[in-house]
């Protein structure tokens, strides 16, 4: 386990990022034994070390090397996308630009003409793009937002190549299952959306860490994680908790 990992996975701990609880529920309806709140990097340190951790991974995974743009989709990938650029130029002399887009079209100042979806307009024909987001589930987000990318370029009659999606956290777990009528069906796998995405488009997903090699990590070294909203180790229930809804759900 690479060192920016075991540091994220620290500094999720650390933040109360991750915390295990019970009557936990995905917003897709099924029950899960721990959540991870990426809003917990809310100061300048934290959102800092978060940029690094994701700046670690680009170089690492070569992903840096054939990107011109990082693109995070707002809210929280913007704030994300920022951290990530001032990661790379400080700690490996990458400089990047940064992009972000709008709910919808501004039609007055600088951008009244164009009516952009995206703020910094940096988009150039032929540019490399590479997406920058917290967490990756239904993969709705990004969809939504290779479809502006694609707008834009219309738009500007550009050509933009987005090179892959990297996220903060894999949850490595399957969709859920809904029966004839629309019921969410516990205890099966559904289809994995990340898979499937990447299947679509062609466009890679990546992850600064792994759920699994995390909480391992954590697990192992006795690191303090709120529990139960107490700050302790975690205990073996927790981790057969843990397991087993891997067990079920995971892929």
């Amino acid at each position: 386990m690479e060192d920016y990992k075991k540091e994220f996975a620290l500094m999720l701990a650390e933040t109360g990022a991750l915390f295990f609880d019970q009557g936990l529920v995905l917003k897709d309806g099924r029950p899960t034994p721990y959540f991870i709140n990426m809003a917990m990097f809310k100061t300048g340190r934290l959102s800092r070390k978060l940029g690094s951790f994701f700046a670690s991974m680009m170089v690492e995974k070569s992903i840096s090397a054939k990107t011109d743009i990082i693109l995070g989709p707002s809210y929280k990938g913007s704030a994300i996308a920022l951290a990530t650029s001032v990661a790379l130029w400080e700690e490996h002399g990458i400089d990047l630009f940064y992009e972000y887009d709008r709910k919808e079209p501004k039609g007055h100042g600088e951008a009244t003409a164009k009516k952009s979806l995206f703020v910094n307009n940096v988009f150039f024909d032929g540019c490399n793009i590479f997406v920058v987001d917290d967490v990756a589930t239904s993969m709705a987000t990004k969809y939504e937002l290779l479809e502006k990318v694609e707008q834009e370029a219309i738009r500007n009659s550009i050509k933009c190549n987005v090179v892959g999606i990297g996220i903060g956290v894999d949850r490595e777990q399957t969709g859920p299952v809904f029966d004839e009528q629309g019921h969410l069906v516990l205890g099966k796998k559904g289809p994995d959306a990340v898979a499937e995405f990447s299947e679509k488009t062609g466009i890679p997903v990546y992850s600064v860490a792994g759920i699994r090699e995390m909480v391992n990590f954590l697990w192992e070294e006795k690191i303090p994680v709120l529990i139960k909203g107490e700050k302790r180790p975690i205990d073996l229930s927790t981790k057969e908790a843990f397991d087993s809804y891997l067990a079920v759900y995971g892929r």
